[in-house]
C-alpha cells in the first residue's frame, strides 16, 4: 500500500506524511478547524484531520464472507487488521466503483475503553481545507439522503458544500457488527 498523505496539498507548512492526527494541528486560530475534505460519487464530504491516522492509496482488500455488502472487507496494515467499510454503500446503498483514485482514510473509533482503527474508502482525495464557524452551517433538516446522526454540519468550501461527517457515529462498531 502507498501512503498518500504526504502529496496532499495542505495549504499550510504542517507536516501530514505521518498521519493527520495530533492535538493542536486543529486549531491554530481561535476557530478554524482543517478538515480532510473528499469526493464519494458526486458530494463532497470532510473529516476533522484530528480523527485521521492516515491515507493510503486503494490497493488489495481481502473479501469476508458474509457481511454487509458495504463492508468491503479488512487491509493488512503494518501487520494491523483492519477492516474497510466502502462510504457509497454505507450512505447509499451503491457500491463504490475502484479507479486510480480510489483511498482509504484510516480513522481511529472508540469502541468503550479502545480504539480500534477502521477505514473508510473513498472515491477521490480533494485536499485539506481550512473552515472557521462562520463556513459551518448546521445539518438541514430536510433533503438528507444520509443519516443526520451522521453529519456535523454543511461548510463552505470554495463555492461548494461539504458534508462534515461526525465520523464516530458513521462507524459505530456496534451498528456495524450488527449483519440482522
Amino acid at each position: 500500500m502507498e501512503d498518500i498523505s504526504g502529496s496532499i496539498n495542505t495549504g499550510s507548512e504542517i507536516d501530514f506524511a505521518y498521519g493527520m492526527g495530533g492535538e493542536g494541528e486543529t486549531d491554530r486560530k481561535d476557530n478554524v478547524k482543517l478538515y480532510f475534505t473528499f469526493n464519494i460519487r458526486n458530494d463532497l464530504f470532510g473529516i476533522s484531520v484530528n480523527l485521521i491516522r492516515e491515507v493510503l492509496k486503494f490497493s488489495k482488500v481481502y473479501r469476508i464472507p458474509r457481511v454487509p455488502d458495504y463492508i468491503k472487507g479488512v487491509i493488512n496494515l503494518r501487520g494491523e487488521v483492519v477492516p474497510v467499510i466502502d462510504l457509497s454503500g454505507r450512505f447509499y446503498g451503491i457500491e463504490s466503483v475502484i479507479s486510480e483514485s480510489s483511498s482509504i482514510i484510516i480513522v481511529e473509533v472508540s469502541d468503550h475503553d479502545e480504539r480500534i482503527p477502521v477505514g473508510v474508502m473513498i472515491d477521490s482525495v480533494r485536499a485539506v481545507t481550512e473552515l472557521t464557524d462562520d463556513n459551518i452551517e448546521s445539518v438541514p433538516e430536510i433533503g438528507n439522503r444520509i443519516r443526520p446522526d451522521y453529519i456535523d454540519g454543511i461548510g463552505k468550501v470554495d463555492g461548494a458544500f461539504a458534508i462534515l461527517l461526525k465520523i464516530e457515529n458513521v462507524l459505530k462498531i456496534e451498528e456495524l457488527s450488527d449483519f440482522n
